[in-house]
């Protein structure tokens, strides 16, 4: 399975470039977990971020980060066979588990409810 990441990222920030990378750290450590597990893990950042860069906003707080940030997940969520939502405040990770809930995609709360493919 690919599994979206979803949690905080600029939520509860106060868009503090350091606050925001240690939400993104947060994120990327269920990454090991999910892949140890057989899957592949995704977040929207590792993704939304280059486009945001390869379009000119070094910021994902910029004019285009509302533009990038939430359709990218919204996108990852037609490829993604589940959702690993970690806790914390957050907007877009709610419409991620939203989406997928409406699509019946399974949605996880514990790394340990995700199951192990069979090899």
């Amino acid at each position: 399975m690919m599994i979206l990441i979803a949690g905080p990222y600029r939520s509860g920030t106060d868009d503090d470039p350091s606050k925001m990378a240690a939400n993104l750290a947060r994120l990327e450590e269920a990454a090991w977990p999910i892949f140890q597990a057989g899957h592949v893990p995704m977040i929207g950042e590792w993704v939304a971020l280059p486009i945001l860069l390869s379009a000119g906003e070094p910021s994902p707080t910029g004019p285009l980060g509302a533009e990038v940030l939430y359709p990218v997940a919204q996108r990852l969520l037609e490829h993604c066979d589940a959702v690993l939502r970690l806790p914390g405040e957050s907007t877009g990770a709610d419409q991620d588990v939203a989406i997928a809930q409406e699509r019946g995609l399974p949605v996880y709360y514990e790394l340990d409810e995700i199951p192990s493919r069979a090899s």
